[in-house]
């Protein structure tokens, strides 16, 4: 894993991303060529609008999830989702171009371009599919104990495909039940760093519930950090690996005294700026939707068109969010309040497909114009949840450090909650939000975000 602006990414992505920018940026220059244009005469000219493709082709690629960890693997599916990405961003590509006055030798080749690019992609898949490059450099890692938290930590490292760790084995400290494959647990006659030395370990993570009492050998892992191992403990790990902050290996202190959860002018003004140009670009697309919106709640079941309700914001400030009513104007009528249920028969015609394509969040726009929210971060709560949800998910306040969101990381890396279960799930994620912020990570929401919503993941 690569931490890149506070934000970690596989090394195996960031190769993937690296080699298709290259191969397209490659492309536009043998098009141009291909096509009598004189790459030499001409390559200062050419040099920008092949950043602008390769950029505007990987974030495509991007949004129909081909750098995801948990990206089809299944040749016929990666070939599928390329050819989508090529008819999505030949368009896009050729508008661009079509714009910019010193793109027309790259707009008049951009036929051989898309051809040329499209092989490329498809036979560097094809390659990797076989031999991730990813795999040839992995970590190979040791976790310390045997129990449901190093089980954990299997199960996750086993299913990931990004082939950036490799798990050796588990050093048992711990008595008691075993979780983990009976295979692969280690030998405690060896020291741990004997254990290291002979497996050629590169990291250390550790999985154990209980730390007092000695049952952890601190000086041997010192002699392991020293030696240039990595010692990792199960908060870190999760938050690397999973992009969370899991509750139940949370420590007061590691909030604390670690890093990230920064607040500053800058960053907020940065994050003001961003909120409003991302509003101004999405209300270009959004106004016209909106309209048919309004008039397709109006033809069904009249007014009122918009559905203002109390949420929690920044510092526990309450504020009124408005959304487009989804629901019947009775859904609540005795009052109490209830998450909607998977199959909910309060929402209307109208209502399960504007909440499926994510169009009943829109007027949360004029939300971020006043100030109360963000375009990207935690979903704001209503009271009566808040305030049950801090009684019983320990830190849930947290999330209140900072505005909320119309998207966020919790929204595109867990389905719709319902339950406290689902909102200890999400909070986790939004934990991770909130220490790590950054425009990097709002950008890469942004990315999931199209995704979510092209393909329909998590409607409620």
């Amino acid at each position: 894993m690569v931490r890149l602006f506070s934000h970690y990414i596989p090394f195996g992505t960031l190769l993937q991303v690296a080699l298709d920018a290259c191969l397209l940026f490659a492309a536009i220059l043998l098009g141009v060529s291909l096509n009598g244009n004189g790459v030499a005469a001409s390559l200062v000219n050419i040099v920008f609008p092949a950043l602008l493709f390769a950029l505007v082709m990987t974030a495509t690629i991007s949004v129909l999830g081909l750098y995801r960890r948990d990206a089809p693997h299944a040749f016929h599916d990666v070939v599928a989702r390329v050819l989508m990405a090529f008819l999505i961003g030949f368009p896009l590509s050729y508008a661009i171009f079509q714009l910019l006055p010193l793109c027309q030798p790259c707009r008049d080749s951009l036929g051989v371009t898309v051809l040329l690019g499209l092989s490329g992609v498809l036979a560097s898949r094809a390659v990797l599919l076989r031999a991730s490059p990813a795999g040839i450099l992995a970590r190979r890692v040791l976790v310390l104990g045997t129990g449901a938290q190093a089980a954990e930590v299997e199960r996750m490292l086993d299913s990931d495909r990004s082939g950036g760790l490799r798990l050796i084995g588990f050093y048992p400290l711990e008595s008691g039940e075993v979780a983990v494959s009976a295979g692969r647990v280690m030998s405690a006659a060896l020291s741990i760093g004997d254990t290291v030395r002979r497996h050629d370990i590169d990291e250390i993570i550790v999985a154990v519930h209980e730390r007092r009492g000695g049952i952890l050998p601190l000086r041997q892992m010192l002699d392991c950090k020293l030696a240039g191992v990595q010692v990792t403990d199960l908060s870190s790990f999760f938050e690397r690996f999973h992009g969370q902050v899991r509750i139940e290996s949370l420590r007061a202190s590691w909030l604390i005294y670690g890093e990230g959860f920064r607040q500053g002018l800058l960053r907020n003004a940065v994050k003001r700026a961003f909120d409003l140009l991302a509003c101004l670009a999405l209300s270009v697309i959004a106004i016209p939707v909106m309209a048919i919106t309004a008039l397709a709640i109006l033809i069904e079941s009249g007014g009122p068109v918009f559905y203002r309700q109390e949420r929690v914001g920044q510092g526990g400030r309450v504020f009124d969010v408005i959304k487009f009513r989804s629901m019947r104007n009775d859904a609540e009528a005795d009052g109490k309040p209830r998450w909607a249920a998977a199959v909910d028969a309060r929402i209307t015609r109208v209502g399960r497909v504007i909440r499926r394509t994510r169009i009943d969040e829109l007027p949360q726009i004029f939300n971020v114009l006043a100030g109360d929210m963000s375009f990207v971060g935690p979903r704001p709560e209503r009271p009566f949840f808040v305030n049950m949800l801090c009684e019983q998910v320990p830190f849930y306040n947290a999330r209140h450090s900072v505005k909320p969101g119309i998207t966020g990381w919790a929204q595109v890396r867990y389905q719709y909650g319902a339950s406290v279960d689902d909102a200890i799930e999400k909070l986790q994620y939004d934990l991770y939000y909130v220490k790590n912020h950054t425009l990097f990570l709002d950008l890469v929401v942004l990315l999931r975000t199209v995704r979510v919503v092209l393909s329909g993941e998590g409607a409620h």
